[in-house]
């Protein structure tokens, strides 16, 4: 990692850690929603041997409903800033599909945008991560969270989502 707290590709597979912070995770049931929580647990994933600490506000479970970017701020927003006081040395990721989303947390100290609708979600997302000059993890989805499992079915999986992303 570079002195911007950047991430430096290439060099080799980076692990990311995830943190939620979100009340109905499905992995974590929402134990990490306050700033302190969020902070404890993203230094032990780092001790642990996480190279970037991803900050999810919104669940992407199957069947989540939907939230409002100002909720997502509310949840987020102290958290990466906390994180970005703390003695953490991993870039913060921000998992989100809203541009304004991610440009308000990468003020705030995120250094690498997570969107798990690749840019479909929010037409700005790609040019303002462009705008923002910070390396984003595109993935795959079809549909929304309320609506990827039905729309789950795949010809040629790798061909499908290589021609869909």
């Amino acid at each position: 990692d570079d002195d911007e707290g950047l991430v430096r590709w290439g060099r080799r597979t980076l692990l990311m850690g995830v943190l939620n912070v979100t009340p109905d995770s499905f992995s974590d049931g929402g134990r990490f929603d306050s700033a302190a929580a969020a902070t404890a647990h993203a230094l032990e994933l780092e001790a642990a041997g996480a190279d970037i600490i991803d900050v999810g506000a919104v669940s992407t479970r199957p069947g989540a409903v939907a939230v409002s970017p100002e909720e997502e701020l509310r949840r987020a927003a102290p958290v990466v800033q906390a994180l970005h006081a703390s003695p953490l040395r991993a870039p913060i990721s921000v998992d989100t599909s809203c541009a304004a989303v991610a440009a308000e947390l990468a003020a705030l100290g995120a250094r690498v945008v997570n969107d798990v609708s690749g840019g479909a979600m929010d037409r700005e997302m790609l040019p303002t991560v462009a705008r923002l000059g910070l390396p984003a993890v595109l993935m795959h989805m079809r549909g929304d969270p309320a609506t990827m499992a039905s729309l789950a079915r795949y010809d040629d999986v790798v061909a499908d989502v290589r021609g869909e992303l």
